[in-house]
């Protein structure tokens, strides 16, 4: 086997993959109808289908031409700016509360928030004076 025809599968398999997760994140995006599950799908699985189409492009140009950056640069921002965008809209709708709020810390309510526990308090206040 040649080269270029272990490129042809590699780029019909990066294909196949990657337009099987895009159809699996625009299904789930129609189907949800929660704004939080419906964020879940094209964020996740819709990320994935659409590196696998540009790795399909970023073989071809390597097996055919001469390479191709700007897809590279492409995947990067996709890879980068979508789990941040995902968390921003997120943060929008807990904060709007037009979905269920996540559930209380069990036990503890001091747990990811800015309460501070009643035997810390004089520990931060002692902090706070000027030494000297």
């Amino acid at each position: 086997m040649s080269f270029e025809i272990i490129g042809i599968y590699a780029v019909g398999v990066c294909l196949l993959l990657g337009a099987g997760f895009a159809l699996v994140g625009t299904i789930g995006l129609l189907k949800f109808n929660d704004s939080m599950t419906r964020l879940h799908a094209p964020t996740k699985v819709g990320t994935i289908g659409i590196g696998g189409l540009l790795l399909a492009s970023i073989i071809h140009s390597f097996v055919y031409g001469e390479g191709s950056l700007h897809d590279l640069l492409i995947m990067a921002f996709l890879f980068v700016t979508a789990p941040i965008s995902a968390n921003f809209i997120a943060k929008v709708n807990i904060h709007k509360r037009s979905c269920d709020t996540p559930p209380l810390p069990p036990r503890d309510d001091t747990w990811s928030t800015l309460n501070v526990p009643e035997a810390d308090r004089e520990l931060a206040t002692q902090d706070d004076t000027p030494a000297g």
